[in-house]
């Protein structure tokens, strides 16, 4: 046990290494998402113009729902995952795991955790600065129920991130290019995962649909939670069905690895 611990320990070290190198990338990739956040700010603050609320929600706590998306996204986003999978296969970089005693995705996660904490910090920079300007528009609830359940919502929602990038990563074993399934991957999540405007907004038979895929599960559900847009009972629910899809994925992800190295096997002779 403690000797796999010290194997992924050492994993993500390097991983750490590695993303810290290209640590200017993700700083600039966080200063252009506030240039994003203005844009999204200027144009709420518009609709608002002469209304109280939308939604059954004020202008503060809108704003502070996409601010909290934002931090969302460089913590528990899954940027490049999917294409370095595709490239470690194509390449044949993955055969080198299959003889090592290491499994392929708990070391891939553990690179994404490594990934994720150096760019969640740096995002934290330009919110820092933009802060001043910001916290007029920022309010948070303070019951504690959301914090116990926010925090394991966001566990979830990274693993459910992670695991969709995985699993087109898998595809590479059947087709040569995933660009196509990724794009529309991306389409999806940003317009049923809350990225471009909350989703209890939308019609209610959209949000229904929505709840029912795993995108709503990627990031409007825990931002949601920790920026009171969800009751208690429907937070409890939303993480039970978080919960399944955790494990449906991964049950999905063994089922390609297994799959796709009975291909790769076949096509390397």
């Amino acid at each position: 046990m403690l000797g796999t611990l010290n194997k992924y320990r050492h994993v993500f070290i390097v991983g750490l290494q590695s993303n810290i190198v290209y640590r200017w990338n993700f700083a600039l990739r966080g200063f252009i998402s506030l240039f994003h956040l203005i844009v999204v700010f200027t144009l709420w603050t518009a609709a608002y113009q002469g209304s109280t609320e939308i939604g059954g929600f004020n202008v503060q706590q809108t704003m502070t729902y996409f601010v909290m998306l934002l931090v969302l996204q460089f913590f528990i986003g899954a940027f490049n995952e999917d294409y370095e999978i595709s490239e470690e296969i194509r390449n044949g970089l993955i055969n080198q795991f299959l003889l090592k005693p290491i499994n392929y995705f708990t070391y891939r996660f553990t690179i994404y955790i490594a990934a994720r904490v150096v760019s969640g910090l740096l995002i934290l920079v330009p919110l820092l600065i933009a802060f001043p300007f910001i916290k007029d528009y920022l309010t948070f609830p303070d019951e504690l129920w959301r914090i116990a359940l926010g925090l394991p919502s966001i566990l979830l929602a990274g693993l459910i991130q992670f695991s969709i990038a995985y699993c087109f990563g898998m595809l590479t074993f059947w087709f040569l290019e995933i660009q196509g399934f990724v794009i529309l991957s991306l389409a999806l999540e940003t317009l049923l995962g809350g990225q471009m405007f909350p989703l209890d907004l939308m019609p209610d038979w959209v949000f229904k649909i929505s709840q029912c895929l795993p995108f709503y599960y990627q990031m409007y559900f825990p931002a949601a939670v920790l920026t009171g847009r969800i009751d208690q009972a429907l937070a409890i629910q939303g993480l039970i069905v978080q919960l399944g899809w955790v494990v449906l994925l991964l049950g999905l992800n063994c089922l390609l690895w297994s799959r796709g190295l009975r291909r790769h096997t076949a096509v390397g002779g």
